[in-house]
């Protein structure tokens, strides 16, 4: 319904400006910027419901000053604005400042919308800003040589919630895991794993400085020395079969380890992609000969380049060395080829701050594969410090140790974990707060979004006991400024929405929920939703019962609970 009134507004907005202005300007400009037109949701409620900067757009090219043209708009809209097909949308506007348009909205809106969200429940609140349109979502992609680092549980969290948003916004989202399973990495952990295990039997290892020093090695290692029947085969195998042998069973051993935390942190992935598979399958071989054909590709030195300098990179890169060996860039190209040969329209790349230089590469990568760099999109996800008692937690204990998710999780918990991750900007550092995580008080973002929830689950629960009917209200009856203010709210969830699917980023749903829950809790605080009246009672039950959906739904995309009771 957000869409729907907000295209009934821009429409309303055009013809106003049509008839103001449409004799003067005949110019391109002109109607580039009718079609161009946007609203936006105030900060300030006094600001209005919608808002519009056109006049400061359109002064330059009509030559006059935008408050002038903003009064003129104004006055065409409140004309328009009472024709039967417009009756019902806007109550007001006004000009402020330089020339901003302030619309506020009938309460027949408000009304509405909430009629709607208790008939259709959560389906009301999606939007059809994807239609459809395939998106691969790649995140985490963390290699399995280790368990999941704070780093990697915040690409983790923002990944999950962001295929929530894209799926609530009416796309059809893929989640992908891309698996790094072989390589060098690889290779040194199974020899990290298989000197542990030397070690444990008995030789006496000088284990070198390159290879991966944590106890999970050894932790791993012994897995494998305790089992008596497995122990037998490892000591029929040749140097180089046992050395395989480690490195595929320490990788496996690591990546169920990871897909554990992983769903115990409520994130499951539709896709792992293994690397190694894409090496058998040729596709690798494939896409460098497309590219050479293309004229991408060229020797020298000895090695294979891409001419990623054609499309905009600092210089050439190697895909293939002297020695024969791909350099990352060569499965990686034939990886996003692959999904888009898959029937994907958006790639979405989730990386840390290290790949930050990577990006160049990669769009130059698509380009070359014919197709827009647009279609590619990464987000580089910025690390997060954790803090206790106001001092940072050591990131690396000691040597080849550092603090997992699996810590965080069993210190505060799914529910805080995820929404914590997601508390700032995803293009911005996080601090982490685990004592405030872990309290039960209105400080505690998470706890204070939850408990309106609660709350409100309470309140209807109290009601429906004394047989209050909530169907078919008189929502009419809902005069204070509280009321209307909850409405608003309730009504700015779909743009939220929008926003955020747009950014390609979940944060201002955080942002939003406790900006839902804070006026949820202020309209508590002043009026008694069971007053005497009944009726009364009805309109107040039905407000509070939408906040309920909507926190509940805002939650549910987070990957956060809405519990009944706390």
């Amino acid at each position: 319904m957000f869409q729907r009134v907000e295209k009934q507004l821009l429409s309303l907005l055009k013809e106003s400006i049509e008839s103001s202005y449409c004799c003067t300007s005949r110019q391109p400009a002109f109607y580039d910027i009718l079609n161009s037109l946007t609203l936006e949701v105030p900060k300030e409620k006094e600001f209005g419901d919608f808002s519009c900067n056109v006049a400061m757009r359109l002064a330059r090219l009509l030559r006059k000053d935008p408050k002038s043209i903003a009064l003129d708009i104004v006055s065409s809209l409140k004309k328009l604005s009472s024709e039967i097909r417009y009756d019902t949308l806007i109550k007001d506007a006004e000009v402020k400042g330089a020339g901003f348009i302030n619309i506020f909205l009938k309460e027949k809106v408000f009304f509405d919308y909430l009629a709607l969200i208790n008939d259709s429940q959560e389906q009301a609140l999606k939007l059809d800003l994807g239609r459809g349109a395939r998106v691969l979502l790649e995140f985490v992609s963390a290699n399995p040589t280790g368990s999941l680092s704070v780093a990697h549980a915040r690409q983790a969290a923002v990944g999950d919630a962001l295929a929530n948003v894209l799926a609530a916004a009416g796309y059809d989202v893929t989640r992908e895991y891309y698996l790094n399973d072989e390589g060098n990495q690889i290779n040194i952990l199974g020899s990290s794993i298989l000197l542990r295990y030397k070690e444990l039997g008995g030789e006496k290892i000088e284990f070198p400085e390159d290879h991966y020093q944590g106890t999970y090695i050894t932790d791993l290692a012994r897995e494998l020395f305790d089992d008596k029947a497995l122990r037998l085969k490892i000591e029929k195998l040749s140097v180089p079969d046992k050395e395989l042998f480690f490195s595929e069973q320490g990788a496996q051993r690591i990546l169920d380890i990871i897909k554990k935390e992983l769903d115990d942190f409520g994130v499951r992935f539709d896709v792992w992609y293994s690397q190694k598979e894409l090496g058998k399958s040729g596709k690798i071989e494939s896409t460098l000969e497309n590219l050479k054909k293309k004229g991408f590709i060229y020797e020298a030195e000895g090695a294979v380049w891409f001419k990623s300098t054609e499309f905009g990179d600092d210089k050439d890169r190697v895909v293939r060395k002297s020695d024969g060996d791909y350099t990352y860039l060569a499965p990686d190209i034939a990886y996003h080829e692959d999904k888009f040969r898959r029937g994907f329209n958006k790639l979405i790349n989730l990386w840390g701050p290290d790949h930050h230089g990577y990006i160049p590469r990669m769009k130059a990568a698509v380009r070359a594969l014919g197709k827009d760099s647009q279609d590619l999109s990464v987000i580089i996800v910025q690390l997060a410090t954790l803090f206790r008692k106001g001092q940072p937690v050591p990131m690396s204990t000691r040597k080849g140790q550092y603090v997992t998710l699996r810590e965080v999780l069993t210190e505060v918990g799914r529910d805080a974990s995820r929404f914590f991750f997601l508390m700032r900007k995803t293009d911005s550092h996080l601090d982490f707060d685990l004592e405030l995580a872990k309290k039960q008080t209105s400080e505690n973002p998470v706890y204070y979004i939850q408990y309106a929830h609660a709350r409100i689950s309470s309140i209807l629960a109290g009601a429906q006991d004394k047989k209050f009917d909530t169907k078919e209200p008189d929502l009419s009856l809902l005069k204070e400024p509280e009321e209307r203010d909850l409405m608003k709210a309730i009504f700015e969830f779909s743009y939220c929405l929008f926003v955020c699917a747009k950014q390609l980023d979940p944060y201002g749903l955080t942002v939003y929920l406790q900006c839902l829950s804070g006026v949820f809790h202020r309209f508590y605080d002043r009026h008694k939703c069971l007053s005497p009246d009944d009726r009364l009672t009805q309109a107040r039950l039905y407000l509070i019962g939408t906040v309920k959906i909507e926190l509940a739904f805002g939650l549910k995309i987070l990957g956060v609970s809405s519990p009944e009771r706390m």
